[in-house]
Protein backbone atom coordinates (compact mmCIF):
# COMPACT_ATOMS: atom_id res chain seq x y z
CA UNK A 1 0.00 0.00 0.00
CA UNK A 2 1.10 3.43 -0.68
CA UNK A 3 1.85 5.49 2.22
CA UNK A 4 3.82 8.78 2.37
CA UNK A 5 4.47 8.79 -1.23
CA UNK A 6 1.60 11.48 -2.22
CA UNK A 7 1.86 14.36 0.02
CA UNK A 8 5.59 14.37 -1.52
CA UNK A 9 4.01 14.81 -5.04
CA UNK A 10 1.94 17.81 -3.88
CA UNK A 11 4.45 19.63 -2.85
CA UNK A 12 7.31 18.97 -5.78
CA UNK A 13 5.69 21.11 -8.18
CA UNK A 14 7.24 24.05 -6.61
CA UNK A 15 10.75 23.54 -7.74
CA UNK A 16 10.01 24.59 -11.42
CA UNK A 17 8.33 27.81 -10.61
CA UNK A 18 9.28 31.50 -9.62
CA UNK A 19 6.25 33.39 -8.76
CA UNK A 20 4.08 31.60 -6.19
CA UNK A 21 0.56 32.83 -7.36
CA UNK A 22 1.23 31.40 -10.88
CA UNK A 23 2.45 28.28 -9.69
CA UNK A 24 -0.95 27.83 -7.19
CA UNK A 25 -3.02 28.57 -10.45
CA UNK A 26 -0.64 25.76 -11.82
CA UNK A 27 -1.74 23.26 -9.39
CA UNK A 28 -5.20 24.31 -9.28
CA UNK A 29 -7.30 21.25 -10.10
CA UNK A 30 -7.53 17.68 -10.02
CA UNK A 31 -5.01 14.71 -10.50
CA UNK A 32 -4.48 11.06 -10.78
CA UNK A 33 -2.36 8.47 -11.23
CA UNK A 34 -3.10 4.24 -11.47
CA UNK A 35 -0.38 1.90 -9.72
CA UNK A 36 0.23 -1.63 -10.29
CA UNK A 37 -1.98 -3.54 -8.13
CA UNK A 38 -4.83 -1.43 -9.97
CA UNK A 39 -5.11 0.90 -7.06
CA UNK A 40 -5.63 4.44 -7.85
CA UNK A 41 -4.86 7.94 -6.16
CA UNK A 42 -6.96 10.88 -7.17
CA UNK A 43 -5.78 14.13 -5.29
CA UNK A 44 -7.47 17.57 -5.51
CA UNK A 45 -6.15 20.91 -4.96
CA UNK A 46 -7.44 24.21 -4.24
CA UNK A 47 -5.53 27.42 -3.23
CA UNK A 48 -5.13 27.17 0.31
CA UNK A 49 -6.40 23.32 0.60
CA UNK A 50 -5.85 19.61 -0.43
CA UNK A 51 -7.12 15.96 -0.32
CA UNK A 52 -5.42 12.83 -1.43
CA UNK A 53 -7.89 10.12 -2.18
CA UNK A 54 -6.62 5.74 -2.94
CA UNK A 55 -8.98 3.65 -3.73
CA UNK A 56 -9.31 0.29 -5.80
CA UNK A 57 -12.01 -0.24 -7.79
CA UNK A 58 -14.88 -0.81 -5.33
CA UNK A 59 -12.42 -1.00 -2.41
CA UNK A 60 -11.63 3.01 0.01
CA UNK A 61 -8.08 2.17 0.62
CA UNK A 62 -6.93 5.32 2.45
CA UNK A 63 -7.28 9.29 2.26
CA UNK A 64 -5.09 12.68 3.67
CA UNK A 65 -5.74 16.22 3.20
CA UNK A 66 -5.55 19.38 5.26
CA UNK A 67 -3.74 22.78 4.20
CA UNK A 68 -0.81 23.62 2.06
CA UNK A 69 1.38 26.96 1.66
CA UNK A 70 4.35 28.70 0.09
CA UNK A 71 7.76 27.97 2.27
CA UNK A 72 9.99 30.90 1.09
CA UNK A 73 8.49 31.00 -2.25
CA UNK A 74 9.94 27.47 -3.41
CA UNK A 75 8.42 24.19 -1.72
CA UNK A 76 4.75 23.42 -0.62
CA UNK A 77 4.47 22.87 2.75
CA UNK A 78 1.63 20.29 3.90
CA UNK A 79 -0.54 20.89 6.88
CA UNK A 80 -2.24 17.37 7.79
CA UNK A 81 -5.89 17.80 8.93
CA UNK A 82 -6.74 14.31 8.22
CA UNK A 83 -4.54 10.94 7.20
CA UNK A 84 -6.27 7.67 7.99
CA UNK A 85 -3.15 5.54 6.84
CA UNK A 86 -0.95 7.60 9.26
CA UNK A 87 -2.98 9.50 12.43
CA UNK A 88 -0.03 10.82 13.78
CA UNK A 89 0.73 12.91 10.68
CA UNK A 90 -2.10 14.79 11.86
CA UNK A 91 -0.97 18.49 13.44
CA UNK A 92 1.94 18.13 11.78
CA UNK A 93 3.97 20.15 8.75
CA UNK A 94 6.06 18.60 5.95
CA UNK A 95 7.92 20.80 3.12
CA UNK A 96 8.44 18.58 -0.26
CA UNK A 97 9.89 19.53 -3.69
CA UNK A 98 8.19 18.51 -6.54
CA UNK A 99 8.79 18.08 -10.80
CA UNK A 100 5.74 19.24 -12.52
CA UNK A 101 5.92 19.28 -16.57
CA UNK A 102 3.09 20.18 -18.56
CA UNK A 103 0.36 18.19 -17.56
CA UNK A 104 2.27 15.31 -15.56
CA UNK A 105 3.76 14.96 -12.24
CA UNK A 106 6.78 12.69 -11.57
CA UNK A 107 8.22 11.84 -7.87
CA UNK A 108 9.62 8.54 -7.29
CA UNK A 109 9.36 6.86 -10.16
CA UNK A 110 5.46 7.87 -9.77
CA UNK A 111 3.67 9.89 -12.80
CA UNK A 112 0.32 11.65 -12.19
CA UNK A 113 -1.44 13.17 -14.83
CA UNK A 114 -3.65 15.97 -14.84
CA UNK A 115 -7.59 15.51 -15.07
CA UNK A 116 -8.92 19.19 -15.08
CA UNK A 117 -7.23 22.86 -13.94
CA UNK A 118 -10.33 23.80 -11.78
CA UNK A 119 -12.74 24.29 -14.95
CA UNK A 120 -15.70 24.19 -15.71
CA UNK A 121 -15.78 24.14 -11.55
CA UNK A 122 -18.95 26.41 -10.59
CA UNK A 123 -18.61 24.88 -7.20
CA UNK A 124 -14.56 24.71 -7.46
CA UNK A 125 -12.54 24.79 -3.96
CA UNK A 126 -12.95 23.95 -0.53
CA UNK A 127 -16.31 24.09 1.54
CA UNK A 128 -17.44 23.53 5.10
CA UNK A 129 -20.72 22.69 6.35
CA UNK A 130 -22.21 25.61 8.08
CA UNK A 131 -26.51 24.85 8.27
CA UNK A 132 -28.59 21.90 8.36
CA UNK A 133 -32.07 21.89 8.22
CA UNK A 134 -33.76 18.88 10.47
CA UNK A 135 -37.56 19.06 11.14
CA UNK A 136 -38.70 22.14 9.34
CA UNK A 137 -36.05 23.86 11.10
CA UNK A 138 -32.57 25.09 10.02
CA UNK A 139 -29.61 25.10 12.02
CA UNK A 140 -26.81 26.62 11.62
CA UNK A 141 -23.47 25.56 12.88
CA UNK A 142 -19.77 26.97 12.86
CA UNK A 143 -16.75 25.03 12.28
CA UNK A 144 -14.68 23.77 14.53
CA UNK A 145 -12.66 20.94 14.94
CA UNK A 146 -15.14 18.77 14.25
CA UNK A 147 -15.48 19.36 10.19
CA UNK A 148 -17.18 18.19 7.23
CA UNK A 149 -16.06 19.54 4.69
CA UNK A 150 -15.95 19.09 0.38
CA UNK A 151 -13.64 19.71 -1.76
CA UNK A 152 -13.87 20.11 -5.54
CA UNK A 153 -12.06 20.75 -8.64
CA UNK A 154 -13.57 21.25 -11.79
CA UNK A 155 -14.90 17.83 -12.57
CA UNK A 156 -14.13 15.99 -9.42
CA UNK A 157 -15.00 15.87 -5.41
CA UNK A 158 -14.63 14.49 -2.20
CA UNK A 159 -16.19 15.11 1.33
CA UNK A 160 -14.17 13.89 4.81
CA UNK A 161 -15.92 13.94 8.44
CA UNK A 162 -13.19 14.52 10.75
CA UNK A 163 -11.70 15.90 13.62
CA UNK A 164 -8.76 18.04 12.65
CA UNK A 165 -7.61 18.52 16.46
CA UNK A 166 -7.63 14.24 17.56
CA UNK A 167 -7.42 12.75 14.15
CA UNK A 168 -10.70 11.54 14.45
CA UNK A 169 -11.74 10.51 10.98
CA UNK A 170 -15.55 9.52 10.10
CA UNK A 171 -16.11 8.82 6.51
CA UNK A 172 -15.35 10.00 3.53
CA UNK A 173 -16.79 9.37 -0.63
CA UNK A 174 -15.51 11.29 -4.04
CA UNK A 175 -16.13 10.90 -7.65
CA UNK A 176 -17.07 13.25 -10.15
CA UNK A 177 -19.41 15.99 -10.43
CA UNK A 178 -21.15 18.45 -13.10
CA UNK A 179 -23.49 21.30 -12.39
CA UNK A 180 -25.86 22.08 -14.81
CA UNK A 181 -29.20 24.02 -14.85
CA UNK A 182 -29.51 23.91 -11.20
CA UNK A 183 -28.77 20.64 -10.91
CA UNK A 184 -25.33 19.21 -9.01
CA UNK A 185 -24.81 15.52 -9.92
CA UNK A 186 -22.32 13.14 -7.75
CA UNK A 187 -21.07 10.02 -9.52
CA UNK A 188 -19.91 8.16 -6.39
CA UNK A 189 -16.15 6.35 -7.12
CA UNK A 190 -15.55 5.20 -3.53
CA UNK A 191 -17.33 5.76 -0.08
CA UNK A 192 -15.68 4.44 2.74
CA UNK A 193 -18.39 3.28 4.96
CA UNK A 194 -20.37 1.61 2.54
CA UNK A 195 -18.47 0.12 -1.16
CA UNK A 196 -22.27 -1.14 -2.62
CA UNK A 197 -22.90 2.48 -3.08
CA UNK A 198 -20.08 2.60 -5.35
CA UNK A 199 -21.49 3.43 -8.83
CA UNK A 200 -24.40 5.62 -7.64
CA UNK A 201 -25.24 8.63 -9.35
CA UNK A 202 -27.21 11.57 -6.55
CA UNK A 203 -28.50 14.40 -8.22
CA UNK A 204 -29.23 17.27 -6.11
CA UNK A 205 -30.63 20.54 -6.66
CA UNK A 206 -28.22 23.45 -5.82
CA UNK A 207 -28.17 27.31 -5.50
CA UNK A 208 -25.43 30.04 -4.82
CA UNK A 209 -26.89 32.41 -2.57
CA UNK A 210 -24.33 35.57 -1.42
CA UNK A 211 -21.73 32.97 -1.17
CA UNK A 212 -22.73 29.58 0.04
CA UNK A 213 -24.10 27.07 -1.64
CA UNK A 214 -27.70 25.58 -0.66
CA UNK A 215 -27.43 22.19 -1.65
CA UNK A 216 -31.10 19.97 -1.19
CA UNK A 217 -32.44 16.40 -2.20
CA UNK A 218 -31.99 12.79 -1.16
CA UNK A 219 -29.31 11.30 0.48
CA UNK A 220 -27.29 8.33 -0.61
CA UNK A 221 -29.58 6.48 1.60
CA UNK A 222 -32.66 7.97 0.44
CA UNK A 223 -33.49 10.57 3.13
CA UNK A 224 -34.38 14.30 2.50
CA UNK A 225 -31.71 16.73 3.16
CA UNK A 226 -31.00 20.51 3.29
CA UNK A 227 -27.84 21.88 3.52
CA UNK A 228 -26.05 25.03 3.39
CA UNK A 229 -22.32 24.80 2.86
CA UNK A 230 -19.81 28.30 3.05
CA UNK A 231 -16.35 28.25 1.41
CA UNK A 232 -13.48 27.98 4.28
CA UNK A 233 -11.73 31.19 2.76
CA UNK A 234 -14.87 33.41 3.53
CA UNK A 235 -15.09 31.05 6.94
CA UNK A 236 -11.15 32.22 7.55
CA UNK A 237 -10.36 28.42 7.98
Amino acid sequence: MITLKTPLILVAMLAFFQVPAQVTNDLTGAWETMQSDGSRGVWIITPKHFSIAWFKQKEFLYTEGGKWEWNDGKKMELMWEFHTNNRDLVGQKKSVSVKLKGSELTISDTQWKRVDNGEPGRLAGAWLITGRKRNGEMRNRTPGARKTMKILSGTRFQWIAYNSDTGEFLGTGGGTYSTKEGIYTENIEFFSRDNSRVGAILPFNFELKEGHWHHSGKSSKGDPIYEIWSTRPSLGI
